[in-house]
């Protein structure tokens, strides 16, 4: 297999345009969303053997919306994540110990989601119930980063980050427990923005929770495309919890003053990674903001009590799966992380209330943080992207925790607490791979967000793996 930058770009109907300027071209009627999903089809064809993004398709019947039709992304092709269902599709959730069968309706956020115009074309692959950093799996073949095939395109949506970053589709829907929007943008390059807990309909999964950490939303190359997809979604559903969010559209007037973590409290962050956060904070202090260290009121306790409540999610869908997915669920054909959290779960049981207050207890002091600084500037994740193996479930689970415990040392604070984060592909590895930095804002603050991404988009466009 080659390791040369794989991606389907080609002078078609997409070309290089984003969601945006596709759904410009539909509406001037220079474009039909025939075309556009012609030209998904065929390039998803030239890249799935070779990067495998793709779980189901539905290439022959694109699903769409009436309640889309005419919207401002209307005609756009793009994915649905396999964890949630689509009518007629099954929902996998990237688990070999059970056979999906056709989802009879959609989630209320599929519905959400076709609201906005676009035209879903099939799922995107994702690791076993989400609980991995990197789409691997125990028996299946992986999926693999554009930019470098031998390397993990992130978790848990990494299949969606494929299809993007390859260029099939400008725009595809990811969710986010852990970081798993933020992680495999930062590995292929993209923004993903996990916004404010509420801010979309409840994720049917993560609404189940004693502390919902999952919240849906998308993976673009784009910032304008992220703004767009949150403000046609807000059109469907606005929560009047939440500032309204609106159509963003460029940077912002304020001066703002950002706090800086290079590093967490369970894992020092590599040189690479250090230098792409350091040249954003420079950058961002150039633009006029005051950026300056701060710590955070999370430390190792945090990280322990996190993974725990990872164990429960493990522990749930072991002891519930063959009520609440299928009856042909097999709790023994779980792969070697989803069992490892449940039995680790099941040996620290008493800690549960405990783990349980801590966590709750930490979104005031996340909340507290913004009382004297307006974001924070962080990696996204602790070191480069690893290659394909090195987070795989068939790594010994005790191993196989320490990595991700030094890998994704940034992104469950946000998860946690419900706050939005996004990550933008601000820097690359040595070897090319892209480096992604993080921001976060308080409750609502996505407009905040978003402004600085533009900002910093302009300032320096992102890299374009086609050039």
């Amino acid at each position: 297999m080659t390791d040369e930058r794989t991606h389907a770009f080609t002078d078609d109907a997409l070309g290089a345009h984003d969601a945006v300027a596709l759904a410009a071209l539909v509406r001037a009627g220079e474009v039909n969303p025939r075309e556009l999903v012609a030209a998904a089809v065929a390039r998803a064809g030239r890249i799935d053997g070779a990067l495998l993004p793709v779980a189901h398709a539905s290439y022959d019947r694109p699903r769409i919306s009436r309640e889309g039709i005419g919207g401002e992304l209307w005609g756009v092709p793009t994915f649905l994540k396999d964890n949630v269902d689509l009518r007629g599709l099954p929902t996998a959730m990237g688990s070999e110990a059970y056979r999906a069968r056709p989802a009879r309706r959609n989630a209320r956020f599929t519905d959400q989601f076709l609201a906005t115009g676009l035209a879903v074309l099939g799922k995107s692959r994702l690791p076993e119930f989400g609980l991995n950093a990197s789409t691997e799996f125990a028996t299946a073949q992986p999926v693999r980063n554009p930019w470098k095939p031998s390397h993990s395109s992130g978790a848990s949506s990494g299949g969606a980050a494929a299809l993007v970053a390859s260029g099939v589709v400008p725009i595809a829907h990811a969710n986010d427990g852990g970081g798993s929007i933020r992680i495999p943008a930062a590995c292929c390059g993209l923004v993903g923005l996990k916004p404010t807990r509420g801010r979309l309909v409840t994720n049917a999964q993560g609404g189940k929770l004693p502390i919902d950490l999952v919240t849906d939303g998308v993976l673009t190359r784009s910032v304008r495309d992220t703004a767009a997809f949150y403000a046609a979604a807000e059109r469907h559903h606005r929560n009047p919890g939440l500032p309204p969010l609106g159509l963003v559209e460029g940077p912002g007037e304020r001066r703002l003053r950002i706090g800086l973590v290079l590093d967490s409290p369970i894992a020092k962050t590599d040189e690479p990674t250090r230098r792409a956060v350091e040249e954003t904070a420079a950058r961002l202090e150039a633009m006029g903001h005051r950026v300056e260290p701060i710590t955070l009121p999370f430390g190792e306790e945090f990280s322990r009590d996190f993974l725990a409540y990872w164990g429960y999610i493990a522990w749930v869908i072991a002891l519930t799966g063959r009520l609440m997915l299928d009856p042909s669920f097999r709790a023994g054909k779980l792969d070697g992380l989803t069992t490892g959290l449940r039995r680790r779960f099941q040996a620290e049981f008493p800690r549960t209330p405990g783990v349980l207050r801590r966590l709750r207890r930490a979104e005031t002091a996340y909340a507290g943080i913004f009382h004297e600084h307006d974001a924070i500037l962080s990696p996204v994740l602790a070191h480069t992207t690893p290659p394909i193996g090195h987070l795989s479930p068939n790594v010994a689970f005790d191993e196989l925790i320490e990595r991700l415990l030094r890998y994704v040392a940034f992104t469950p604070v946000n998860n946690v607490t419900g706050g939005p984060g996004i990550a933008l592909p601000t820097g690359a590895a040595p070897g090319g791979l892209p480096i992604g930095v993080h921001l976060s804002a308080a409750h609502g603050q996505e407009r905040l967000l978003l402004e600085l991404a533009f900002a910093l988009e302009a300032d320096r466009p992102w890299r374009r793996i086609q050039d």
